[in-house]
């Protein structure tokens, strides 16, 4: 699944939803695009569960 994630600025930011992702029971991979502001997972985890982890975790999921 892909998230497009608005307000991430920075490596540090990258690295942030990175791990707030992979911490997903579910969640296989992820690879985060800092340039294209999305981030794209793979594994069993739900789209609203990731979307609610990057929310909380202070950056705004736009789909």
């Amino acid at each position: 699944m892909e998230l497009k994630i608005e307000g991430m600025m920075c490596p540090h930011c990258k690295a942030r939803v990175e791990k707030v992702l992979q911490a997903i029971p579910g969640v296989e991979s992820v690879i985060v695009n800092l340039e294209g502001k999305t981030a794209t997972v793979s594994g069993t985890a739900d789209f609203d569960t990731c979307k609610k982890a990057v929310i909380e975790a202070g950056y705004q999921v736009l789909n």
